[in-house]
């Protein structure tokens, strides 16, 4: 009788390793779930991934010594976001028909992981109604420490040339292809289309982006079913570490994943949430530019795993939503107008989720341009410092700025910031009007003792970039130009203290509709 292969002889070992007598720690039973590239034993406390013998093209773990090296690599690379949950590489010792948990002479190897419920998935948590802003918030601030903190791709290397890119695009699409029923090939045609010419438009963004550093050792498959909830806080793990050329990649690359995947199954609100909360500590602005092909990307991804699986319905459900990420946005340009505490940062966000638009802060902006972190206190006295007249108009000229490369990405645009001056409104107008869309000002408003109200309180709890004080407030009140006649036909009045998304959105697109400009 011959010798059974790898496979089989590691079939052999995962059986024998059921047994809760073989752990050097009390357990109770223990089950297993079996992927198409591992098997992980689950015992309670923790969990032990092995890497199955298989060479599947993209993946080969037929040898100890490779399977040995990538769980030390996936040590390495999930401790970055997930130490907590990532324990060790334990060997397994003995024979295939009676192995056991110690290093000597060990015939293979697993991840030692913290076991955790599957129900605690974000995956899992959205389709329960359970994700809240608070969490998306929190996950969109880790993934962007991370991204802040891992090393870039060394020029000389091939990570993230623009030809490499669409080398990884275009193995999707030749699969999908191969695999599309009759009915579905012009579509999957009508996308490859999309995608070369868009790849071909990007090109020289590309290549800027890998000069500039924006490629670097990233997850790679950053999608929610790799996001867990541990003590109410999301935790990203799983990251490949199977191949190099999936986690070198674009930041943007990494994190379209999620927006993608959040916007897939309904909720393009946290989708955007995420895309600002990730912009505003990077300041990553130029990324917009691709962001929308590597959602695409992402999409034909899933579409592509899911039809060799054979799940033809949700094969389609992605490349719908393909489909539908590359039409553009309906474009224009909203601009917040308010004295501080009335609201235009709260309004802002919520209509930048609503319309999937760039939310563009100028306390975050002025203070990125001297060198501070959002939260980082200037110490700027009133209408000196950072505040001063030249650095005022340096923010706004950073506004403006950014808000063109967002608008010529194809994302509609909210100008968070006070705009108490004339000029400093009739700047962002005059972009509108050369972009020939429309321009609507926000015009925040509350009561005089709410304003005082919450400007004390976000000024003591310190979690907010902005640092207007009560002075701040009675200095705006004595100088602020209030909107003319021209201004006050293109503006929505917002009371803030009972502000109606819906209803807001309703009153600015007819506004919009009611004054569109013509075409330069």
């Amino acid at each position: 009788m011959s010798a059974p292969g790898p496979l089989e002889a590691q079939r052999q070992m995962v059986e024998r390793l059921q047994d809760p007598a073989r752990y050097p720690h009390p357990v109770t039973s223990v089950s297993v779930i079996e992927t198409h590239i591992s098997f992980v034993l689950l015992t309670g406390p923790f969990a032990y991934k092995i890497k199955k013998a298989v060479d599947l093209g993209f993946v080969d773990y037929t040898s100890p010594a490779r399977r040995r090296f990538c769980c030390e690599e996936e040590l390495r690379l999930n401790r970055r976001l997930a130490p907590d949950i990532y324990l060790g590489v334990a060997p397994i010792g003995g024979t295939w028909a009676d192995p056991h948990w110690d290093g000597a002479e060990a015939i293979d190897f697993a991840v030692k992981m913290r076991q955790f419920d599957p129900a605690d998935r974000l995956d899992a948590v959205l389709a329960q109604g359970r994700l809240r802003p608070g969490h998306v918030d929190a996950l969109a601030a880790a993934i962007a420490r991370f991204h802040a903190s891992v090393p870039a791709a060394a020029p000389d290397t091939d990570h993230g040339r623009a030809d490499i890119v669409w080398a990884q695009v275009a193995a999707v699409l030749d699969r999908l292809q191969a695999l599309a029923a009759p009915a579905e090939r012009p579509r999957v045609a009508a996308l490859d289309a999309w995608c070369r010419a868009e790849h071909q438009r990007l090109r020289p963004k590309f290549d800027a982006r890998k000069a500039a550093g924006f490629v670097r050792e990233c997850h790679g498959d950053l999608h929610l079913g790799n996001i867990v909830r541990v003590d109410d806080t999301p935790v990203v793990f799983d990251c490949i570490e199977f191949d190099p050329a999936l986690r070198w990649i674009d930041i943007v690359a990494d994190l379209a994943f999620l927006v993608m995947d959040l916007a897939e199954r309904g909720r393009p609100d946290f989708a955007w949430r995420v895309v600002n909360a990730w912009l505003e500590p990077l300041g990553d602005y130029g990324g917009l530019a691709v962001l929308r092909f590597y959602r695409v990307y992402r999409a034909l991804v899933r579409a592509m795993v899911a039809a060799l699986s054979g799940a033809d319905a949700d094969a389609r459900r992605y490349l719908d939503h393909a489909a539908d990420t590359t039409m553009p946005t309906p474009p224009r340009l909203l601009v917040t107008h308010g004295l501080a505490g009335s609201g235009k940062s709260t309004v802002a966000r919520a209509l930048a989720q609503a319309l999937g638009a760039v939310q563009l802060r100028s306390d975050v902006e002025r203070k990125r341009l001297h060198g501070l972190a959002p939260l980082t206190r200037s110490g700027s006295a009133l209408d000196a410092g950072l505040y001063g007249d030249p650095e005022t108009r340096a923010t706004y000229a950073r506004l403006t700025e950014l808000a063109t490369g967002a608008l010529a990405a194809g994302y509609p645009v909210i100008i968070d910031a006070a705009c108490l001056r004339r000029w400093q409104r009739e700047g962002f107008r005059r972009l509108a009007r050369a972009r020939g869309i429309p321009c609507v000002i926000v015009d925040c408003q509350a009561p005089a003792a709410e304003l005082e109200r919450r400007v004390v309180s976000r000024s003591a709890g310190g979690a907010d970039a902005s640092e207007a004080t009560l002075a701040v407030l009675a200095g705006q009140r004595r100088t602020a130009e209030p909107l003319d006649a021209d201004e006050r036909v293109m503006a929505v009045v917002v009371d803030t203290t009972r502000t109606e998304v819906d209803d807001l959105l309703a009153r600015i697109q007819r506004l919009s509709e009611a004054h569109r400009p013509l075409p330069p």
